[in-house]
């Protein structure tokens, strides 16, 4: 890494397909706000993890009865999960164009793999109308209906965040795809 605060790039592809050309600096050098967003899958994971830690400290705040402090954590939570989402889907639409990135472990591991990835999309799903309803009934004051809800949306929507960060080490970190 140079002084500048640049980061060498290598992009290569994840899936079929030829590498982008970007036009790195005459020293060879993305600038560093370019080179994290070329790597949405690692920013992903670090939205994802940020939510789980801000949903974590939301529940310790609570637990304390410091109302104004997990208020604070559950909307930034939500807040940075709606930030994923929309990484998520600009890399899945535009950088990768819908195509899946294969599971690169160990075959004896596939069943476990893309268990964990289904239950993941099918609560992420569910998760969006959940929070809604669990910050709402929050904010309006409604105490006793937000308590309950949260009582299933906080261990469904932390699961969410957790199983998207080990998505990510399985299929970049632990097992990197060939290229």
């Amino acid at each position: 890494m140079s002084a500048n605060c640049c980061v060498n790039v290598e992009v290569e592809p994840r899936c079929a397909g030829q590498p982008k050309k970007l036009a790195p600096s005459s020293d060879g050098d993305y600038p560093f706000f370019l080179a994290m967003t070329l790597d949405l899958p690692l920013l992903n994971a670090c939205l994802n993890g940020t939510s789980g830690c801000l949903l974590l400290l939301g529940l310790v705040f609570i637990m304390q009865g410091r109302r104004g402090a997990h208020q604070g954590c559950m909307i930034s939570a939500f807040a940075i999960s709606c930030l994923f989402l929309v990484s998520y889907l600009y890399h899945k639409i535009f950088v990768v164009r819908g195509v899946n990135t294969p599971f690169p472990g160990p075959a004896v591991l596939k069943p476990w793999y893309l268990l964990m990835l289904f239950t993941h999309v099918v609560l992420a799903i569910a998760i969006v109308p959940l929070a809604l309803v669990t910050i709402v009934r929050g904010i309006k004051g409604r105490l006793d209906l937000h308590r309950k809800i949260a009582r299933i949306t906080w261990p469904i929507w932390m699961y969410v965040s957790v199983t998207g960060v080990l998505i990510y080490l399985a299929l970049y970190r632990i097992w990197p795809p060939a290229v």
